[in-house]
């Protein structure tokens, strides 16, 4: 009796466990395991979404532009610059084309460059190498170079975005001396009209090189009529002294009024030396086609543009940018026969008659 007593007691004091509590328990512990497993998931799958999305971005941006329907022979003149200065945007897979006009001042150049510049994907950068520092060693040239081909170099002509064709104008005496100032007259007198070599020509076999390995075209600009072309000269020499157009010299103008006040001023030409500084031009010439042979070029004289215009359309193609009607302001300031733009006419006749250059006194654009 007393033993019964004492359990009874016993399970008063510590009840039976019941079997929902522990489902309970073990629900709730479910529970929070699950909700912990799902949050280590999701944290998980996010960063890994992130990192797959930045990678997929890089991938996307660093995929190579679709190779255009090319021939074998184009395929190293076709460039897909990166400008560090902007981003090409929409064009980033338009390819572009290097290009170097090389010719001699009074060739005709300033013109050909305003044509090939109405062109609204053709950013032709003029004289840069002018300027004395940057053609001062092959390491200032080659530098200036980048930047102008990496259409980094920002001019008046930049199309910047959708270039198709970039390069320059580059002379082959990047500076000539001006001819003595004589008061004879009123004249100019030309003691003499040296040539300094630019850096094209004294660095030739580098930038040769770079042409090369660039995929640099070049397009040879020379004029026939060299006699014109020192006649052009002269006269440019006097009016930068003189400034004949209210003060302000002008190399080209864009109406017929200026034009004719600047070739009425008829310069003198130095009969004893006019042999000797032609067949200094024409073998400078002759030099620059013998450097530059081996590059993708073509040739042109000012003469033939001037004559047939179809040769635009031959450039166009040579740049492999579309054809389209090209334009120019500037108006030819000496025309008409040379005996009416030369002061000592029959000194320079007697000069070239039965010589190779007597055909430069025909009329003009006659050879």
């Amino acid at each position: 009796m007393a033993d019964d007593s004492l359990l009874s007691f016993k399970e008063i004091l510590v009840p039976k466990k019941s079997p929902l509590l522990l489902r309970l328990i073990v629900l709730v512990f479910a529970m929070v395991c699950g909700i912990y497993i799902c949050f280590v998931c999701l944290k998980q799958f996010s960063v890994s979404t992130i990192t797959t999305t930045r990678f997929l971005n890089v991938q996307v941006s660093d995929r190579p532009c679709p190779r255009p329907d090319l021939e074998d022979w184009e395929v190293p003149y076709v460039h897909y610059p990166k400008p560090v200065t902007y981003s090409r945007a929409e064009c980033a897979c338009h390819p572009v084309r290097y290009f170097a006009i090389l010719s001699t001042q009074r060739s005709g150049s300033g013109w050909f460059e305003t044509l090939l510049n109405s062109h609204m994907n053709v950013s032709s950068n003029g004289e840069i190498f002018s300027v004395k520092v940057r053609r001062a060693n092959v390491s200032t040239i080659v530098e200036t170079l980048d930047k102008l081909y990496n259409l980094d170099w920002f001019s008046s002509a930049s199309k910047n975005e959708c270039t198709a064709a970039v390069g320059l104008k580059w002379m082959l005496n990047q500076m000539q001396f001006l001819p003595h100032v004589g008061k004879t007259c009123g004249l100019v007198e030309d003691d003499r009209i040296g040539i300094s070599l630019s850096g094209l020509m004294q660095h030739h076999e580098e930038i040769l090189d770079y042409f090369t390995k660039k995929g640099v075209s070049v397009i040879f600009l020379f004029r026939r009529n060299l006699l014109r072309r020192m006649v052009s000269i002269l006269a440019n020499s006097y009016d930068r002294d003189f400034k004949l157009l209210n003060g302000t010299h002008k190399s080209h103008v864009h109406s017929p009024h200026e034009a004719e006040i600047l070739a009425s001023y008829k310069p003198y030409v130095n009969a004893t030396t006019l042999i000797p500084e032609l067949k200094n031009v024409q073998q400078m010439a002759a030099k620059a086609l013998e450097y530059f042979n081996s590059t993708r070029h073509t040739l042109l004289y000012y003469e033939d543009v001037v004559i047939n215009r179809t040769k635009l359309l031959d450039v166009q193609d040579f740049l492999g940018v579309p054809r389209t009607n090209l334009t120019s302001r500037q108006v030819k300031i000496h025309k008409g026969s040379l005996s009416e733009q030369v002061a000592n006419w029959d000194d320079v006749q007697r000069t070239l008659n039965g010589t190779e250059f007597e055909g430069f006194l025909h009329a003009d654009y006659r050879f």
